[in-house]
């Protein structure tokens, strides 16, 4: 290995060692509650260097959002590979939808906060189309479950887009409302129980139309 190709090494994990540990500070006390200083006592960075690799805490948070969303694409590409109703292809989705975000809760409040006040977040436009694109690609998903199994069981005259659009509300919708409150140990059936008897009075309403 090349004196260069080293270096390029090291940056990479260095990079790689800075998210991860900005990951867990954030992931344990929360974004507003991190600071830069903490990122690289954790990382054993000196301040000024978590600074050569990000240009704020915004930046490192919008990475790990988009590292996040990426493997949650990667994860969910196993749906397809049988052929399924639309029904279960859209419980199925939901179900890991919404175990990714249970597993780490403030990965949801950093979703959130992000689509939310993405123009008040210091961003290069680079970093903002990364985000939308892979962030696009997990709802294309919904769009793709009508696509290829809804045109069988539900009215052809259906907006697919509406609809795509109204699922991943719901269950954002549903995921905001109980992620942060009550009994810890109630959150993930009582989550799972209000997208299921919401989604089946969504389809039964689909196949009506």
């Amino acid at each position: 290995m090349g004196l260069q190709e080293r270096r390029g090494k090291e940056k990479d994990n260095r990079k790689k060692l800075i998210l991860k540990s900005a990951r867990a500070l954030f992931f344990k006390k929360g974004f507003n509650n991190v600071t830069v200083d903490e990122i690289a006592k954790a990382s054993e960075l000196g301040k000024g260097s978590i600074y050569l690799y990000f240009n704020s805490k915004e930046e490192i948070y919008a990475q790990i959002l988009l590292n996040d969303i990426d493997n949650f694409n990667q994860h969910i590409a196993v749906l397809f590979e049988e052929k399924k109703t639309a029904d279960n292809l859209l419980f199925e989705f939901s179900c890991l939808y919404v175990d990714f975000f249970l597993n780490e809760p403030e990965l949801f409040r950093i979703l959130m906060t992000y689509m939310l006040q993405a123009t008040k977040v210091n961003l290069t436009e680079e970093l903002n189309a990364q985000i939308l694109t892979a962030n696009a690609k997990v709802i294309d998903v919904i769009g793709k479950i009508f696509q290829e199994a809804a045109s069988k069981e539900f009215s052809a005259d259906i907006s697919l887009k509406q609809n795509r659009n109204a699922i991943w509300g719901l269950l954002n919708g549903v995921i905001s409302l109980y992620i942060f409150l009550g009994a810890q140990e109630k959150r993930r059936e009582r989550i799972h129980s209000t997208i299921k008897l919401a989604l089946e009075v969504f389809i039964k309403g689909l196949k009506q139309a």
